[in-house]
Order: structure tokens, then sequence, then C-alpha cells
């Protein structure tokens, strides 16, 4: 029995491992870096005072001045990855320092030529991502200690403060939350070509055990973000030039095109988690949400679109418990669905919480110290979408999911 068990893990790990997954750590990158090699410190400078320069209106000048550099130095994944954070950072800085009535229309060839060249690197877009903004952005104050807000920091940051470490770092522990569902998924794969169902109904209950973890992670947004900067202060930095009113054309990338380029801003569908978990339990979603979940994999490490597509191309999970006539499986297969569905009504309270509510207070607040209420997404998402019609539609999508046994 301990050898079949070492088997199933070790087969785990090495599935893993083939898509840029932590055993440990699962989509984050385990134990970013913090700095880059010596020819980039003019990058570092400015990434490392980036909340000062934006608040003082100085970053466009700074980086007008940075000298071009080469991407040739960055010699390991880790360093690209840092780097496509670093340059992503200072181009979100850089294009909305004045705020959404002044965006920039054109980043320079200084920082636009080095982007575009890492992001082919990786397989990225030049624009801030969520494999960024989350996944590279994490340290631990103590490398002995838990993985816990208190013991961990951003390495790059925004004007927010602590709201704006509270929003990255509380998605960190939303991400490491779903490690065991994501290795629950390989379990289950493995146990339906065996086949063997008894190992089946162990990794349905410990994925909805996880999707619940993931819930009550999220539930620290409260406690660490403010819904006014988020709303007022962070949120203009994580907006794209796709479908955003603001900047309609898009943005030309000096050196590179001389067309403007349209990318879409930071979204939660550019997570692998849930679009994993989707892909999974056979969840399908109306035409117009699937196109636009379907397009944040073009933001995804092309390691982690790989492991949904992997899912997809497994044999199906509800075919097979439909085709067993196992209730238990069956029950356990709809708890899984239920529980998501409530993790994503949860997500429709707190995006109700920091965007729609923060919102209608925005516009009745006088004298604030904080912005005026940005107008070009102030019904949508950063990722361009008509966000609370996509969230609802998602959700109710996932409840007819469930699978009613035949009496």
């Amino acid at each position: 029995m301990e050898a079949q068990k070492h088997k199933l893990e070790t087969t785990l790990t090495l599935a893993l491992e083939r898509f840029h997954i932590s055993e440990d750590y699962g989509f984050l990158l385990p134990n970013p870096l913090k700095e880059l090699p010596d020819h980039y410190k003019p990058w570092m400078e400015i990434a490392n005072k980036l909340p000062h320069l934006i608040e003082s209106h100085q970053l466009r000048t700074h980086v007008n001045k940075m000298p071009l550099l080469n991407c040739h130095f960055l010699k390991s994944y880790r360093e690209q990855r840092l780097a496509h954070l670093v340059l992503s950072c200072i181009t979100m800085g850089y294009v909305w320092q004045e705020g959404e009535t002044q965006p920039e229309q054109s980043l320079p060839r200084n920082l636009a030529l080095p982007f575009v060249e890492v992001s082919r690197s990786l397989g990225l877009p030049p624009i801030l991502v969520h494999s960024d903004l989350v996944l590279t952005n994490w340290a631990q104050r103590n490398s002995e200690g838990p993985l816990e807000i208190r013991n961990l920091d951003t390495i790059i940051s925004f004007p927010g403060g602590e709201s704006l470490r509270g929003f990255v770092l509380v998605t960190v522990l939303v991400e490491k939350a779903a490690v065991p569902g994501i290795k629950a998924i390989v379990q289950a794969e493995s146990a339906i070509l065996q086949p063997n169902q008894d190992s089946l109904l162990h990794a349905l209950q410990r994925l909805r055990l996880s999707i619940q973890d993931i819930s009550r992670a999220l539930g620290q947004m409260h406690d660490y973000v403010d819904p006014d900067i988020f709303y007022a202060v962070i949120r203009i930095f994580l907006s794209g030039w796709k479908d955003n009113p603001a900047m309609p054309l898009g943005l030309i990338y000096e050196g590179v095109s001389k067309e403007p380029l349209e990318y879409s801003g930071g979204s939660a569908a550019q997570s692998t988690v849930l679009q994993a978990f989707d892909a999974f339990l056979g969840v399908s979603h109306s035409k117009e949400s699937a196109d636009f979940l379907h397009r944040m994999r073009d933001y995804m490490p092309p390691a982690h679109k790989a492991f949904l597509e992997e899912i997809h191309s497994a044999p199906s999970l509800r075919e097979y418990i439909l085709s067993s006539g196992n209730s238990q499986l069956c029950t356990a297969y709809n708890q899984c669905v239920e529980a998501l569905a409530k993790l994503r009504s949860y997500h429709i309270a707190v995006v109700t919480k920091y965007l729609i509510s923060a919102a209608a207070k925005a516009k009745v607040r006088r004298k604030s110290h904080l912005p005026g209420p940005p107008q070009a997404l102030e019904d949508r998402g950063t990722g361009g979408t008509a966000v609370l019609s996509f969230l609802k539609s998602v959700r109710d999508k996932t409840l007819e999911s469930i699978l009613h046994q035949s009496a």
C-alpha cells in the first residue's frame, strides 16, 4: 500500500513539473527572485521607487532617461519572470501616471523593446498580467515562517500602500489554497484511467475542501483591502488598452509596431485555477463568457495554458461518473460543483463591494484626499468585461453542471 502511495506521489510530481506547477506552491512561482543582474540596475532602481515616482508625477521623466538595455543577460527563467514583472509594472505606471484622463499613448523604445523581447521569450503579452502581479510578486519575510500575510511582502508595488499589498498577497494565498485541488485533479485523472473508484472519490473530496479553502482565503480581502483605495487608487494600474474607452485605439510600442497594439488588463480569469476546475468538472459556459475565458489563456504562462489543454483532452469525469452508476461519486462530484458555485457567488459579493458599491460612494464623495472616480471602466472589470453580468453567468452555468441521479 505504501509503495502504491509513493508511486502515485511520484507520478503526480512528474505530471505537475511538466507544466511549471509546483508541488508546494501550485501555479505560484516558487521563491521568486527579488533582484536582477547588475546590468539591469536602471530598471530595478525605477521599479523599487514606483509608488513615489508615480505619486510625484516623475515616473515618465525617469523612464525617458533610462538606457536601452539588452535582454541577453537574463539567463534563467526566474530572471525573465522578474524582468517581465518589473517592466510590466513600469509600463502600467508610465501609461497611467496622470490617471485615466491623460493616459500616455505610446511607450518609449527603451521600455517597449526589452519588454516585448522578454515577453516573447516567456510567451506572455507585453502588459501586466496575473502571473506578474501575483504569481511572481511575493516573498517571505522569514523563509522558515508560515505562508501568511504577516510573513509575506510584495516585490514590486504601486500606489495604494497597505491595500495594494493586501490585494496582491490575499490573491497569493488564494493561489496557495488551490494547490491541493490542482493535485486532486491529477490524482482523479489517474484514477479514471486505472480505473480506481476509491481513489477518484478521495480526489473529489480533496478538491471540494480546496475550493472551500479558496473561499476562506479570499475572505481575507475584507481585512486587508480598503474598497475606496482599491477603486480610486489601485484599479487604474491594472487597466489595459483593449475594451477600455480611456484608450480606445490601444498603445503604440515604439520600435515594435507603428500601429497601436491592444491588450486586456489584469483579470481573475487569467488565473489558471478556476479554469482548471471548470475543465475538470466539465462546466460549460455561454459562448460570450467562454470566448473571454479562452482569450485569457493567452495571458497565462504557456505551460499553465498547456495544463488546461491536457485536462480537456483527458477522459471526461462527468461521463465516467454517469456511466459508473456510483451514487457516492455522483454526490462527491455535485459537492465540488456546489462549492465552486458558492465560491463564485462569494466572488460576486467581493466584486460588488470593491467595484459597484465603491463606485457609488466615489460619485457622492465631495472633499477627499482620493482621486476622482474613474469613468472609463466604471461598470467593467479591468479585463474589459461587463463584470457583474459575466460573473453571474459563469456562476449560473456552474450550477447547471450538477448531475441528477436517475432513480
